[in-house]
């Protein structure tokens, strides 16, 4: 571990002077590609200087332990058990540091929110898990842009696609990627019976055109009119756009764009996403399914999480945890679950990787 970490600090180290060269100025791309690696490389840095650092003071603090000095050897003597116990918990962080970074980490993401089982109840719950999301974004700084949606009457949406930009905004939402189950009384519920519904969400890295080889001739486009709730007409003009990958069958539909145009670039986008997190999907199946059962994010198509309203409690069934705040979740409190589920996803990453 510790020739690896030396090898780092000294490519970070080799990062700043060239950092410094007036020359690098003129060539953006290269000096942006350089400032994001030296970000990467920049917490490890810190930790292991903090590990020298600690273990230094616990050589100095073994040799005053020795002194002819009563006090002074008391005095070291307890600061060395202090010092000698904060060294696993150091290690145990850059073992987390050092290990594979999802390279989509750092993108932005498309999600999809649909209404599932239930009804009209589903879809009011799709609404509600859309609303909870857009609290996170805003309380992130991160910006949330509407591709497409589908507004039900009695509320909600039986179907919504938006995208999410800022920062490493997929290393925090990909974990919610499945099946979510909601245990409430419906606003439509006269009886006051408790019913369960369900709304599936899917998350997707931003796929650059370059990681995607989309061959337009492989793509049929259709326009309609776009509509709202009931099927109602909300513009006489075809701008609606249709697109199907006709190799894999994916089909995308945007109509909430003020254009053609902007639909079709919309639609384009979740297209090339969808591509891309079937790409990643295969390479997964490709890995193994043994290895991804333990370190990976749970299938899809299971139910991860349940949130119970009469309770106040939200369980997320992957990593065991159950808190009863589920009012402050729905309001866009989502840090500690998040904590939660890396620090679970860690842990497994780290016994796999200490196996292998």
């Amino acid at each position: 571990m510790f020739d690896r970490l030396e090898v780092i600090r000294q490519r970070y180290n080799q990062i700043g002077e060239q950092l410094t060269d007036p020359n690098l100025i003129s060539d953006i791309k290269k000096m942006t590609a350089l400032a994001k690696e030296q970000r990467s490389l920049e917490k490890i840095v810190v930790k292991y200087d903090e590990l020298i650092k600690l273990q230094k003071e616990i050589e100095d603090l073994k040799e005053m332990v020795n002194d002819s000095d009563a006090e002074i050897s008391e005095m070291a003597e307890a600061e060395l058990q202090e010092a000698t116990a904060k060294v696993p918990a150091l290690e145990e962080e850059i073992k987390i540091l050092l290990l594979p970074k999802d390279p989509n980490d750092e993108k932005n993401v498309i999600v999809e929110i649909r209404g599932a089982a239930g009804g009209d109840e589903g879809n009011i719950f799709a609404g509600d898990l859309y609303r909870m999301y857009i609290k996170y974004a805003e309380s992130k700084g991160w910006k949330v842009e509407v591709l497409d949606s589908l507004p039900c009457e009695a509320g909600g949406f039986s179907q919504i696609s938006f995208m999410i930009t800022g920062d490493s905004v997929y290393s925090l939402m990909k974990y919610e990627s499945g099946s979510h189950r909601v245990q409430r009384v419906p606003t439509t519920e006269s009886a006051g019976r408790i019913h369960t519904s369900t709304a599936t969400v899917l998350v997707m890295p931003e796929a650059e055109e370059l990681e995607v080889d989309l061959d337009m001739n492989d793509v049929r486009i259709d326009t309609f009119c776009a509509s709202g709730p009931g099927g109602q007409c909300v513009n006489t003009t075809k701008s609606a756009i249709r697109v199907t990958h006709i190799p894999t069958g994916i089909v995308v539909s945007c109509q909430d764009g003020k254009s053609q145009h902007e639909n079709k670039a919309s639609a384009l986008k979740v297209l090339r996403a969808r591509l891309y997190d079937h790409m990643l999907e295969e390479k997964a199946k490709e890995e193994g399914a043994e290895r991804q059962a333990k370190i990976g994010h749970g299938d899809r198509s299971e139910k991860i999480r349940t949130y119970n309203y009469p309770q106040n409690r939200l369980t997320d069934h992957r990593i065991s945890y159950t808190v009863q705040q589920l009012d402050r979740i729905m309001e866009g409190r989502l840090d500690g679950l998040f904590e939660a589920l890396i620090t679970y996803y860690q842990k497994q990453q780290l016994s796999v990787s200490n196996n292998e």
